[in-house]
């Protein structure tokens, strides 16, 4: 197809491009009005068809793209560069390891093994709040940080000097979505003379963030992150696209937060799981760079694929005031004229969507979300009364089932002892954390504005209340320091405790030990506030099973109240010295206020000197030593890096499909199974498979990190899957944590597994609805691999997930009448073949799920193979992505 066409570039020179407007002459004349992102897509088709990965049929089937019926084919999309973050980077960056020492035992060049696009990683996710409320806990944690993670920060030091394409920001500049928005991408990037879209893939679910500039891109598993890294298209099924059409404007007092919360539950009623969102119309227009990267930032959590703004002034205008050139924005802005592809529209009907909701901003009021999941969205102001309904609730139906109030009274050790009084909705987390909103100027100084009017008033935060300030960038610290509101913020305790995700992620480090053991003994319900995106449960924190998700200047809000069983409407937060009732209308920043603040603060030339020159910033990055060379050296005592086992009996021929028969169900579980509860991120318990291991290495307790940070070696992490203190499996009613049946004894899941890999017994997952939400964790995929797992069976299955099993040779299947996991979700003594699958499987094909129960006959239940596409079959066979890749190089 001919389409390399002329446009001028920023810096006044002509640039190729391959030109969408002449594919529409070409026998396109709808190509205007099909939705943006799908045209960005396109774009990357034309770029790269080679006739192999990318053919003349799928440019047409996408150009001929048709919304109310998309159809069923498959888009190979080559994406322009990768985003790392450290707790997914790793262990990626463990498999390439892997893989060069796999060729070099081969006797072939390991040097075969190279990215093929650039790859940026940002360590972001190391750092844990152990130190909070103090003027010394950013060093003090970033301390503790480097040395726990020196194994780790050399292997990725190793990997710079390793691989000519893959380069590391170190820890302390900031979170990977923000460092992203503010300074890695482009919009527009250039390869020998020909100009192209800013596209990408990362392995973090809130990649989406970069929705917001008008950036093509999504969160994937390191496992296809890594495909992609190699040449492999990112495959996926042709999307329906679904277009949210914003009119009105936020009223006063309303935050981009508040925004967010009702856009997640709204979409997630619509049920976009899947689907690309492209915001649109003149409310959409109107949002200010950080409030549309605030709602793209939150995808993940309303299920979208991607929440997809379009470029216009407001992209181009924040790349100016971030600090990019000059020529730049210019080249944006042509390139994207050129394409036919500039601006917002706000008719309604200006582009074809699959379907169109409608949202008016002015009906957004401030409300929170939890407290287990983002999508539970509650009005501010019926949040007393909702607490009071979710403590009495029965456990099955999402509540806590306590009744009554319960107090006691604690010794707080890190405020010198002073006594104070906890109970069941205490807050005893509050973190002003996550890139959702740390990356927002008009959130991040509304908290500090609400500090300040807080002291003016003389308000304190309890004793009891763990505060922290997890910016996602030094720039924040930057325009808070000119303004005088981290000071205002120091005095609430809100001291900045490291540039990285923190709370959020589940690095929010201990409680107080005297609190944390009288809410054990007291099985007090308490709770976290927090800027952050996700709430499910045992993430923020083990001991705190309530979380609720807000914006920053409600985390201080709460934190002054200390409970969320107060309206804050008609009850004060708390009284002045002189016994005077506050109210959060009291010390609420006006609008005014707010871009008072932002216009005093925010200047390029701040963003230009704090992302240059990152190790002569970084003294401790500096200090770290790596190995050299291109293989690298495994430390076979290493508790933290080990040579997986994914290549061992390697061999480029495909394996057979075969039926499963006389499969043990290892778990079956309810709805919501996030891949938090499959493969958690936070602490590892003393007494669990993986605390065991560690002691076994001489492990101290002290040192055991987290698993996020142990996800270089596959022994900890097998060990950890399933392994959540909050996960629920049915087969052992009414215990919550990772163990299963095996015959009358109960196990951990990991020595189950063990048990019946010993006998040669296959096992399988059951789950209901939504199984495997959440972050987009290899390890949940790789452990299920590991544990011997042969296939996953639910009702529905998140988006990434479902990709990631695939993608480690697990066949992931769902019922196609979902009343039938009724039938088999009591049969913990059950066995299960799975027939009617042989090499000639084809994607969606049907088989069957044979149950023989312990009592009465066995019976049969139809299943759906979710193999999706023909490049899914080829993984399968290969036993995952990752031989199949291997296999692929080896033969060229």
């Amino acid at each position: 197809m001919d389409t390399l066409r002329t446009f001028t570039t920023g810096s006044s020179t002509e640039g190729k491009f391959h030109s969408l407007p002449a594919l529409a002459d070409q026998g396109f004349p709808n190509l205007s009005r099909l939705p943006v992102s799908i045209r960005i897509v396109l774009e990357s088709l034309l770029r790269n068809n080679d006739g192999l990965k990318v053919t003349e049929r799928d440019i047409r089937n996408l150009a001929a793209y048709h919304a109310a019926a998309p159809g069923d084919y498959e888009i190979p999309f080559v994406v322009a560069r990768i985003v790392l973050q450290d707790f997914t980077g790793v262990p990626l960056l463990v498999d390439l390891a892997a893989m060069r020492s796999a060729v070099d035992r081969m006797g072939r060049d390991a040097k075969m093994i190279e990215p093929l696009v650039p790859v940026d990683l940002v360590v972001d996710h190391s750092v844990q709040v152990d130190f909070a409320g103090t003027g010394a806990a950013f060093e003090r944690n970033l301390d503790l940080e480097f040395h726990r993670n020196r194994e780790r920060y050399e292997f990725l030091k190793w990997g710079e000097q390793a691989f000519d394409t893959f380069k590391v920001v170190p820890p302390g500049i900031g979170i990977v979505h923000q460092v992203n928005l503010e300074y890695l991408a482009k919009c527009v990037l250039e390869k020998d003379g020909v100009f192209y879209p800013d596209t990408l893939v990362g392995t973090d679910s809130h990649t989406t963030m970069i929705n917001g500039l008008g950036v093509v891109g999504w969160g994937v598993g390191g496992i296809e992150a890594e495909a992609g890294m190699l040449g492999q298209p990112v495959t996926f099924l042709v999307p329906e696209v679904v277009g949210v059409y914003l009119t009105g404007a936020l009223v006063t007092g309303v935050t981009a937060t508040d925004l967010v919360l009702v856009v997640t539950e709204l979409l997630r009623k619509t049920k976009v799981v899947g689907k690309f969102v492209e915001f649109y119309g003149p409310g959409a227009r109107a949002l200010s760079l950080p409030d549309r990267a605030t709602i793209a930032n939150m995808a993940p959590e309303y299920g979208a694929t991607m929440g997809f703004f379009g470029i216009d002034e407001v992209t181009t205008s924040y790349l100016e005031s971030t600090g990019r050139p000059p020529e730049l924005c210019r080249t944006v802005e042509n390139y994207y004229k050129a394409q036919d592809l500039w601006g917002i529209p706000t008719d309604r009907n200006a582009l074809d969507f699959t379907q169109v909701v409608d949202l008016d901003l002015s009906t957004v009021k401030p409300g929170v979300a939890g407290p287990k999941r983002p999508q539970d969205r509650i009005d501010l102001d019926n949040l007393k009364v909702k607490w009071g309904e979710l403590l009495a609730a029965p456990v099955k139906d999402g509540g806590f089932d306590k009744t009554g109030s319960k107090t006691a009274v604690v010794h707080v050790d890190s405020k010198d002892g002073v006594p104070d009084k906890i109970g069941h909705g205490s807050v005893l987390i509050a973190a002003i954390t996550s890139c959702t909103n740390t990356s927002n100027p008009s959130v991040m100084l509304a908290a500090g504005l609400l500090a300040q009017k807080a002291n003016a008033y003389g308000l304190t935060v309890k004793p009891s209340v763990k505060t922290s300030l997890g910016p996602g960038s030094r720039v924040v610290t930057d325009y808070l320091t000119k303004t005088g509101l981290q000071a205002e913020l120091d005095k609430l305790g809100f001291q900045t405790v490291g540039y990285g995700c923190t709370t959020c992620i589940g690095n929010s480090g201990p409680l107080d030990s005297g609190i944390e053991s009288v809410v054990k003994a007291e099985d007090i319900v308490a709770a976290s506030v927090l800027s952050g995106n996700r709430n499910f449960e045992a993430r923020v924190h083990q001991s705190i099973r309530a979380n609720f998700l807000m914006s920053p200047p409600l985390v201080v809000a709460f934190a002054i109240a200390g409970t969320v069983d107060i309206d804050m409407a008609t009850e004060p937060l708390g009284k002045t010295p002189k016994g005077d009732p506050v109210y959060l209308k009291d010390i609420w920043p006006t609008a005014e206020e707010i871009t008072a603040a932002m216009v005093s603060s925010l200047r390029p030339e701040v963003f230009q000197a704090l992302y240059t020159g990152f190790s002569d910033q970084n003294p401790k990055w500096n200090e770290i030593k790596s190995s050299t060379g291109d293989v690298y050296e495994w430390d076979r005592e290493s508790t933290y890096i080990q040579e997986p086992p994914f290549f061992d009996g390697f061999s480029p021929c495909p394996r057979d499909i075969e039926e499963i028969h006389g499969a043990r169900p290892l778990g079956i579980f309810g709805d919501s199974v996030t891949t938090d509860h499959i493969s958690p991120a936070a602490a590892i318990k003393m007494d669990s498979p993986a605390g065991r291991y560690l002691r076994d290495k001489g492990v101290g307790f002290a040192d055991f990190n987290s698993y996020g940070s142990r996800r270089g070696n596959d022994r900890v992490m097998t060990r950890g899957t399933f392994a959540n203190v909050r996960i629920k499996n049915l087969m052992v009613p009414g215990v919550e944590g990772g163990v299963t049946k095996v015959g009358d004894n109960v196990e951990a899941i990991y020595d189950a597994a063990e048990i019946y890999k010993e006998d040669a017994i296959p096992t399988i997952i059951i789950g209901a609805e939504d199984y495997g939400m959440g972050s987009s964790r290899d390890w949940a995929a790789k452990g299920t691999n590991l544990l011997g797992v042969k296939a996953v069976i639910t009702k529905s299955f998140e988006r990434i997930h479902r990709s990631n099993l695939v993608g480690m040779g697990v066949l992931p299947c769902n019922f196609v009448d979902k009343d039938d996991y009724e039938k088999v979700k009591d049969l913990a003594d059950a066995t299960f073949d799975l027939v009617g699958i042989d090499n000639d499987l084809k994607p969606m094909q049907q088989a069957t799920l044979r149950v023989h129960p312990a009592r009465g006959r066995a019976f049969d239940i139809p299943v759906i193979v979710r193999i999706d596409t023909p490049v899914e079959k080829a993984y399968y066979r290969a036993g995952g992505i990752l031989p199949y890749v291997l296999a692929q190089i080896l033969e060229k």
